[in-house]
């Protein structure tokens, strides 16, 4: 089965994404790898501004563009690199006849698997208004611990002014956010951003933390009929 990867959100989060389903897919040759078509979209409007109703920009209706866009060109499975695009996951589902992953709900279940019973969320601020990984933990009995306002915004900060503007991220910051979901008595937490999956990129301390954009690789490989490769 071909996967479809709707990209550019951002670019180097698709970048990275592509770079995992390799390294992840049990492989020995080329022909053992995914056909993959990437549409890599930048220009897609910002997903947190307009759910913040800070723009008038709906990203649906190109992310929507783009699917069937992939699909018109033989994707089977689609993934979408940005957890906060996930917000209209269920509206795609509606308008696309491919079968279109769904890495918040992967990443509860993977957690569930793992014993996790208390998990902390890093995300944006439009995931997080959406209640995506609040639902999806509290439907697979896992409690959720959400950033107060302070916490968010350092956040936010590390995703856009850090990672999406290609600066290294503030390692103050992000000490100061994992300390404050350790004190909430997390067990875990998820980088629920696909921007925040690039921390791994820069020397940071991410024991205890799970990664969105690599359980959706995991699901993405599984879901095309292929096997991960052992040790992921």
């Amino acid at each position: 089965m071909k996967l479809g990867v709707i990209g550019g959100l951002g670019p180097m989060a698709t970048a990275y994404f592509m770079e995992l389903i390799t390294k992840m897919t049990k492989a020995s040759i080329d022909q053992d790898h995914i056909e993959m078509i990437i549409y890599s979209k930048p220009q897609i409007p910002d997903r947190t501004s307009f759910i913040l109703g800070q723009s008038d920009e709906n990203p649906l209706i190109p992310i929507n563009d783009v699917a069937n866009k992939l699909v018109s060109i033989g994707a089977d499975v689609i993934a979408i690199p940005c957890i906060t695009a996930h917000c209209f996951h269920d509206k795609l589902c509606e308008n696309v006849s491919a079968k279109i992953l769904n890495a918040v709900d992967e990443t509860a279940d993977e957690l569930k698997k793992m014993g996790v019973s208390k998990a902390g969320i890093m995300a944006t601020s439009g995931t997080m208004k959406c209640g995506l990984f609040q639902g999806a933990l509290n439907k697979v009995g896992i409690e959720p611990i959400a950033p107060n306002d302070e916490i968010q915004a350092m956040v936010m900060d590390i995703i856009y002014n850090d990672i999406k503007a290609g600066n290294k991220p503030s390692k103050e910051n992000f000490d100061t956010i994992r300390d404050y979901f350790m004190e909430q008595g997390a067990q875990a937490v998820i980088l629920g951003c696909t921007e925040l999956s690039l921390l791994k990129w820069n020397g940071l301390n991410l024991d205890g933390f799970v990664d969105a954009m690599s359980v959706l690789a995991k699901a993405s490989i599984r879901a095309c009929g292929y096997e991960v490769k052992e040790g992921y």
